[in-house]
C-alpha cells in the first residue's frame, strides 16, 4: 500500500478542525463555498466530487485526494467512474504543463531578446 488514505483523511480532519477554530470566519466562508459548489443542479454531487478528485490529482493535493475520493465513494461513484476521471486528470495534468512550458519558453525568449516568430 502506498498510503493509508483513510488514516490521512482522519489525521487531516483534526488539523482542519484546528484551522476552523483559529479562523472561524474564513472557514465558515470556505464551507459555504464548498456547499454551494457541491449542491446538485445541472450536475449531480457525485459528478462534482469526481471533478474535484480530478483537480486534486492534477494539482497534486494529497489531502484533497483523500477527502474527495472518500466523498466520491460516499456519493456512489464506481471504480470505473474513478478510473475514467483519473484518465482525464492525467490528461489535464500534462496538457496545462505543455501550455505553461510554451509560455515559459516565450518569456525566456523575450527576456533574452530573442526574436520570436
Amino acid at each position: 500500500m502506498y498510503k493509508d488514505w483513510q488514516q490521512s483523511a482522519s489525521d487531516l480532519s483534526g488539523a482542519v478542525k484546528e484551522l476552523r477554530a483559529g479562523t472561524p470566519d474564513s472557514m465558515k466562508a470556505f464551507s459555504a463555498l464548498a456547499q454551494a459548489a457541491l449542491k446538485p443542479a445541472a450536475l449531480d454531487t457525485k459528478t462534482k466530487e469526481l471533478i474535484a478528485l480530478a483537480i486534486a490529482v492534477a494539482i497534486r493535493c494529497d489531502g484533497c485526494v483523500a477527502f474527495h475520493a472518500q466523498a466520491a465513494q460516499k456519493q456512489g461513484a464506481t471504480r470505473e467512474e474513478v478510473l475514467e476521471t483519473m484518465a482525464t486528470a492525467i490528461f489535464m495534468g500534462a496538457g496545462p504543463s505543455a501550455m505553461y512550458a510554451a509560455q515559459a519558453l516565450e518569456a525566456y525568449d523575450q527576456f533574452a531578446g530573442n526574436k520570436v516568430s
